[in-house]
């Protein structure tokens, strides 16, 4: 989608030195740049890896400067600004800043923003979406509160604009605590650990020893570094649906993401629930909290010897399985954003 606005954009002529671009993923087309002249910024860990494996330069922050950046608008404003904030402060004045995005993601929004405190170009639209050129304009020329900054969400804990559940613990993982037992196994690995809220609630539980976060978002999970300080906690940047360790655990527990970008797909919450299961021992158990109307019952039964619902309500319910089998445990690969 992106790659064809930008052929319309640069028309097959890359732009000259080089160039920033934050937000590009995996899907992106990027056969319009010369690859020796492009950094890419991704804080996603699987799309990060594939453009990594595609030969590109990539990073989770920006490093000098720029003679061009293009900015990928993310699903939330708050991210979107931050991008922003970033490419800005990489470019010097009369640099050209790209925006790229969709209708559906605030594009027209973002353009109507920006035009208040910078020249615009008209934008040029296609594919749904629309990308349009800001001029840059003398140091400071952006409102201070677009940079992305932390901020506190509970006691002593912070988040990031972007970061899934930024205002606070989510709900589910909220309803999923409190069904958790009291007395917790010694090994243990929460898979998609966001930015800890639900790890820190854990470790102040007796029984465990060790507690792998997991969690693709480079961001995310910086966050939960700061939150969780306990040293029996180990961070993983990675993508939890091959996530595995060199010894088996005896407890996971999840709130798995549902969504590929705006749709709501089933499939990659039971991609979770076959890593949970490559993960375990044969007697260890998985606690997780999915919405109520999710299918998940059926790749449990698959994976699992024993699954039950330990509770819930109208919108959430708590599951819980244990016997992994390794058969039903191969990955399905998935695509796109997962939040």
């Amino acid at each position: 989608m992106a790659g064809s606005r930008l052929e319309l954009v640069f028309g097959g002529t890359p732009p000259e030195g080089r160039t920033l671009l934050i937000g590009a993923d995996a899907s992106t087309d990027l056969g319009v740049f010369d690859a020796a002249r492009i950094a890419i910024v991704q804080e996603n860990f699987a799309d990060h890896q594939a453009l990594k494996a595609r030969g590109y330069e990539v990073s989770t922050q920006p490093e000098g400067e720029f003679d061009a950046a293009v900015v990928f608008l993310s699903r939330a404003r708050a991210a979107t600004r931050a991008r922003i904030a970033v490419a800005a402060l990489r470019l010097k004045p009369g640099a050209s800043l790209w925006i790229d995005g969709q209708k559906t993601d605030g594009i027209d929004a973002v353009m109507k923003e920006l035009r208040a405190l910078a020249p615009v170009d008209e934008a040029q639209s296609r594919a749904h979406g629309k990308i349009f050129r800001v001029t840059m304009p003398q140091p400071g020329w952006l409102p201070e509160d677009w940079a992305a900054r932390d901020h506190e969400v509970a006691p002593g804990m912070v988040t990031r604009p972007g970061v899934f559940s930024a205002d606070g613990p989510d709900p589910a993982s909220v309803a999923l605590a409190a069904h958790l037992p009291e007395k917790l196994p010694t090994r243990m690995v929460d898979l998609g650990a966001g930015w800890g809220w639900l790890s820190a609630e854990m470790l102040k539980r007796p029984g465990l020893e060790v507690l792998h976060l997991v969690e693709a978002d480079a961001v995310a999970l910086d966050c939960a570094r700061r939150n969780v300080t306990d040293p029996r906690a180990r961070f993983h940047w990675a993508d939890a649906l091959d996530f595995r360790l060199s010894e088996p655990v005896n407890g996971v527990v999840m709130n798995p993401p549902f969504h590929q970008g705006r749709a709501a797909d089933p499939r990659l919450g039971a991609g979770f629930i076959r890593s949970a299961a490559g993960l375990l021992t044969g007697a260890g158990r998985l606690w997780m909290v999915a919405n109520r109307h999710l299918p998940y019952e059926q790749v449990l039964r698959e994976c699992f010897a024993d699954v039950s619902e330990l509770g819930g309500d109208s919108r959430f319910k708590i599951l819980t399985a244990t016997g992994a089998s390794r058969l039903g445990t191969r990955r399905i690969p998935q695509k796109g954003k997962r939040r």
